[in-house]
This record gives structure tokens, sequence and C-alpha cells, in this order.
């Protein structure tokens, strides 16, 4: 079976790409290996540990044992690890910073094992966070939808309504994502709404590029 190797800034945000990766593949059988943070109370998170993971000798030695690295970072607090929202000109779309993303990973990295391995890493990068990924399944209007800026606020106002819950920007409750990001397991629903957001959007692309199988896939 085709495996996947995780980075990310937070158990949240794993628990998020792990179920869209079983609405894309539709199938509940999807071999994950948390990288950064590994599923320990004693790890830690954070979009420093995502860079320094990436600058390891453990995430060279990874790819000996796992056919694609899923490489996650928000882009809230992009201006401390050097990349601007903004120039002379004005913000920079979604894409332009994904790109600016990329190429502080690709430094991270190296340009030597990044060239060699490129294919097999895939780029998760929520501008300006993850929760954006989820406003699809909470909203209609296309313009939340496609929302960059201030999601977690935009989400809550639905969560309140819906779960009787709410998401502590401080203190993220694993739990509450389950919820949540549970629909997009399925894969219909993944398929209907990924494009709704551009880099939800993006990151499905950055999959698809790659045409990974992973066996016999059901309607599930």
């Amino acid at each position: 079976m085709i495996s996947f190797g995780l980075i990310a800034e937070g158990l949240t945000d794993q628990i998020v790409i792990e179920d869209i990766l079983a609405g894309y593949f539709n199938s509940a059988y999807i071999e994950v290996t948390p990288l950064q943070p590994k599923r320990d109370k004693s790890k830690t998170g954070g979009w420093t540990l995502v860079f320094d993971y990436c600058r390891s000798k453990k995430f060279q030695e990874a790819f000996q044992f796992i056919d694609y690295i899923i490489i996650q970072i928000d882009m809230d607090v992009s201006e401390d690890y050097g990349v601007a929202k903004q120039d002379e000109n004005g913000e920079f779309t979604p894409q332009q910073l994904i790109a600016k993303v990329i190429e502080k990973f690709r430094s991270a990295i190296g340009d030597n094992f990044y060239s060699r391995y490129q294919q097999q890493i895939i780029f998760a990068i929520s501008v300006h966070s993850i929760e954006c990924w989820l406003l699809p399944l909470y909203y209609t209007d296309k313009k939340k939808q496609a929302k960059v800026k201030n999601c977690l606020d935009t989400l809550n106002l639905q969560l309140a309504k819906k779960h009787k819950f709410t998401i502590d920007a401080n203190a993220k409750n694993p739990e509450y994502y389950r919820v949540i990001s549970e629909q997009y397991r399925k894969h219909k629903v993944l398929i209907k709404h990924y494009a709704e957001n551009p880099t939800l959007k993006t990151f499905i692309e950055e999959i698809q590029s790659r045409d990974i199988k992973i066996g016999d896939e059901e309607d599930w």
C-alpha cells in the first residue's frame, strides 16, 4: 500500500488532512505516519518545528520507508518565518504566497535533496489557516467558502449553531476537529467542495498531479 508521512503544525491539522486523504482516495484505510508532531502528548507543534523537521536527518531518512511526505503549514504568521503577505504593490494572491512558502521549504530542505525527492513531497499550505479549508462544509455563500482571512471566527459562528461548541484558537480540541472535518472523509462531499476554497483546491491539485494509486476504490 502507498504510504504517507505527515509533517504539520499540530494534531488538529493532521486530523483534517487525514480526513481529506480518506475522502480523496475514497478509502477508510490510508497508511499515514505522523512524523511531526508525533501522536504523543509530550510532543509539541508549531511552525518552527515544521521547518526544523524538514532540515533534519530524520526527514531525509523518512523517504526510505514512506512513499510521499505531506508538509502542512499555515500562513497566519508567515512574516515570522520570512514570508511577507504584501509588498508596495499590494497583497499577494494565495498562489503567490504558496509559491513563496515552497521556496522557503526548498531552502530548508536543501536544493539537491529537494530536487531528488520533489515528486514525493506534497505541500498543504493553508492561506491563512487550515480552518479556511473547512468553511465550504458550513457555508453555501461562495465568498465565505473562499475566505482566506479570519476563518476561525467565521467557522465558529456556524459551529456554535450546529454543534454547540466553538474552537479556542489557543487550545484547539482535537475531538472538535474530528467532528468538523469528518464529512471530508466522504469522497462525494470532498469532490463537491474542495474547489470552493482556493488553497484547499491547490492541495488537492498537488495530490492529483502525482497520479497516486492506492488500490481498488469503493464508493463508501
